[in-house]
């Protein structure tokens, strides 16, 4: 069985950062799932397919001509690792999660990350459906403001314009939006909570490493 580590959690709570670290220091491959959205809702709009239908979103997903190679991400053969982070691209992800069809048509090509020595992956359903057995499940947060600000911050450092109050309302926005879709809500379910509100990133990397330490270490 090769182990998975699923954190999960909303937007903007670091998730990403600490489970790329923390599969740095395992040796294991790393999913960001959030990407995959993104690179949905990034061809749709590319091919003027409305980002609620269901009948053109699900085969554009399941068909997504998206590889992942040296730190970049391609859309067919242009790379799109900066567009896709982008606060409008990053809305019409949460738009296209939204709909079942799309998360199915993504469904397998999630699943087949897991390779051997392990995986850490991210998102908002990777241990309540992607990996429902992942060895070990964590539920990433922060309060909305320290989101907001974090958020803030890392536009700004990458030259992009940004205002708080309009980062503070589209993040409780995603939140609701995710938490209340009709498909692989976001939830903390089983996982193991860790709010990152007072931690540093290294202390958030910390604590998950010894989490995994001790699931390992666990009699099966």
């Amino acid at each position: 069985m090769i182990p998975v580590i699923a954190i999960d959690g909303p937007s903007a709570s670091g998730k990403g950062t600490v489970a790329e670290r923390v599969a740095g220091r395992l040796g294991f491959h790393y999913l960001d799932s959030g990407a995959l959205y993104r690179v949905t809702a990034l061809a749709a709009q590319r091919a003027g397919v409305g980002l609620e239908d269901a009948g053109a979103l699900g085969p554009l997903a399941a068909a997504l001509p998206v590889r992942f190679d040296a730190g970049d991400i391609y859309l067919e053969e242009q790379v799109v690792t900066e567009d896709i982070r982008s606060e409008a691209c990053s809305r019409d992800a949460s738009l296209v999660a939204a709909v079942p069809a799309v998360r199915a048509g993504l469904l397998l090509r999630q699943r087949a990350f897991r390779q051997p020595p392990g995986l850490v992956a991210d998102g908002r359903d990777m241990g309540s459906v992607v990996f429902p057995d992942a060895a070990l499940k964590v539920f990433l947060t922060a309060s909305v403001p320290v989101r907001a600000e974090r958020r803030y911050n890392q536009l700004m450092n990458k030259g992009i314009p940004a205002n708080m109050q309009v980062l503070l309302r589209d993040i409780e926005a995603r939140d609701a939006r995710d938490a209340s879709r009709a498909v692989a809500p976001l939830q903390q379910g089983s996982a193991l909570l860790l709010d990152t509100t007072h931690l540093t990133i290294e202390q958030a990397v910390a604590r998950v490493l010894a989490w995994y330490a001790a699931a390992a270490a666990a009699p099966s």
